[in-house]
């Protein structure tokens, strides 16, 4: 049974795809943690742990698909305790497992990073909206589309966000966030289409170029800030 849409000659792309996803979010989170001890703005916390959710979710997906479609010991494993013990249904759960984690930290880690620029970051409506984003999630895994369909709407409100917050500082670091949003857009759009196999491999693809340039920023913000630690010294 296979309950992904990655054709076989693109396995193990896309999980190297999803290491490199989470080692540069993961550096944004260090960076955004590092700036918030530098300057104690709580929004630079929020959009750090924003991306830190999403990073997890990477990971969930990673580990999901190493053990489910990979020869690993674990997944051995899997396959005797089906044999022994007759539970047809372990593979089958532990994928819906996998894939739930994944989808509940990205669409938190993405409202997370919706709400950051906004004045009030935490709000009255933070617990009706999270109720929604599990019942978002658990709906997911039986309706495929839904998860694409909310994560392209937060995407969408991001890059208006950050586009907004360009207009006002014209800084070169934001314009290229907001062109790695309309990129990752972009690829949650034709995600959403990735029953053809063809299309998951484009989105994959542009998913990776959309990261590509978060690393360039991330460089370029730790670029500026060791000039100034040297100039400070």
């Amino acid at each position: 049974m296979k309950l992904v849409f990655t054709p076989d000659w693109f396995a193990g792309f896309d999980v190297s795809i999803e290491i490199f996803s989470f080692i540069i979010l993961a550096l944004f989170f260090y960076f955004s943690i590092k700036s918030y001890k530098a300057t104690q703005n709580k929004k630079a916390l929020y959009l750090g742990i924003g991306f830190f959710l999403i990073a997890l979710a990477e990971i969930a997906s990673i580990l999901t698909k190493l053990v489910l479609f990979y020869d690993t010991t674990f997944t051995r494993q899997i396959g005797e305790m089906v044999i022994t013990y007759q539970i047809t249904k372990s593979v089958d759960i532990f994928y819906k497992i996998g894939f739930f984690f994944h989808k509940l930290f990205t669409l938190f880690g993405l409202y997370i990073i919706y709400r950051f620029p906004l004045k009030k970051v935490l709000s009255k409506d933070m617990l009706l909206t999270g109720l929604f984003i599990i019942v978002s999630a658990i709906l997911s895994q039986f309706f495929f589309f839904v998860f694409h369909l909310i994560t392209l709407v937060l995407l969408i409100m991001i890059t208006q966000n950050f586009n907004k917050i360009y207009e006002k500082n014209k800084l070169f670091a934001t314009k290229m966030l907001v062109v790695a949003f309309i990129v990752l857009t972009a690829s949650h759009l034709i995600f959403s289409l990735s029953q053809i196999r063809f299309f998951y491999v484009v989105a994959q693809i542009m998913q990776l170029t959309s990261y590509v340039i978060l690393l360039g920023v991330i460089l370029r913000i730790s670029k500026k800030q060791n000039a100034k630690y040297r100039k400070s010294k």
